[in-house]
């Protein structure tokens, strides 16, 4: 039985534009009906970013224990936070805040998010290991940036922006002191470098769509690597039969989706030895996939 919102019932929600699509407000109050919370998650949409200050600042006087930003707020979300965990600066964008006391505290669980799903699903660690990324943007750059602080041996960004690539892994490589980092066009001459590769991680929005191009050229998995598309809608993607095909290990973006909301929940929790219930929150999840099968998001977004 739900509990009834009251003047007691603490607030979360996610910020963004638009954010009818969005799946946190399912996955995130089913959890906190899990576990006996009187907390209620909203969607809060905000369009402009000349009004998220005003958004923020309202959010400071209310009983907020913490709040997501997905699109297009992340980068602007930095600066307005009085903190910054050091991942998040490193991603260049903030997804997750802590509210205590007024106080915001910023964090990016993009990234922690595909690695416990990369860990849990697939039983991947990082270290000494080498990993593509296909894709240059916000998610792309969360990622990377965890990649590089569990000491990855090498990471190629590979996208159809090569300046961008170029930007982020300049951006990012003054702090990988034990990866070596380099940034490509997509084209042919990736096929070695996907190969190479003991996980693909296509951060695009490539696969949401029936009549989309695969990120990369089937023929170019293999067999014992890890693929892990971060598209979660739809559940199984071109790349991940690809993938299967290939006889690599197909991880689906929705591991991801649910492990970086279990995070920010367990960052607004004060109880830190209760987790939160992820198996709740992916049931939650898919079940409104197939409630919405024709709401589309990017890729890694809420």
């Amino acid at each position: 039985m739900k509990r009834p919102i009251s003047g007691t019932t603490r607030l979360a929600g996610v910020i963004g534009w638009p954010i009818d699509h969005s799946l946190s407000p399912a996955m995130h109050n089913a959890a906190y009906e899990a576990l006996g919370l009187d907390w209620v998650y909203l969607p809060l949409p905000v369009a402009e970013q000349m009004d998220l200050a005003r958004v923020v600042a309202a959010i400071r006087a209310l009983p907020f224990v913490g709040f997501n930003v997905t699109m297009p707020h992340k980068r602007m979300m930095l600066e307005l936070c009085d903190e910054v965990a050091a991942q998040a600066r490193l991603a260049g964008a903030v997804n997750t805040v802590h509210v205590r006391d007024g106080h915001l505290m910023g964090y990016n669980t993009d990234g922690r998010g595909l690695l416990e799903s990369l860990r849990d699903e697939a039983g991947f660690t990082p270290e000494g290991k080498r990993i593509a990324i296909v894709g240059s943007g916000g998610a792309a750059a969360a990622v990377l940036a965890a990649l590089v602080l569990e000491r990855a041996a090498h990471i190629t960004v590979i996208s159809r922006d090569p300046a961008h690539a170029e930007d982020l892994v300049a951006r990012i490589e003054v702090h990988a002191r034990e990866t070596e980092l380099v940034a490509l066009p997509m084209g042919p001459d990736n096929a070695a470098y996907i190969e190479a590769a003991d996980v693909v991680v296509n951060a695009t929005p490539l696969g949401r769509n029936a009549d989309d191009p695969l990120p990369v050229r089937s023929d170019w998995l293999r067999a014992g690597q890890i693929v892990s598309d971060m598209v979660y809608r739809p559940l199984t993607t071109p790349l991940l039969l690809a993938a299967k095909r290939a006889g690599a290990v197909p991880i689906a973006g929705i591991g991801m989706l649910v492990a970086q909301g279990a995070i920010a929940m367990e960052i607004w929790k004060a109880d830190s030895s209760v987790p939160a219930p992820r198996d709740v929150m992916r049931a939650a999840c898919e079940a409104a996939i197939k409630g919405k099968s024709g709401d589309l998001s990017p890729a890694g977004e809420f």
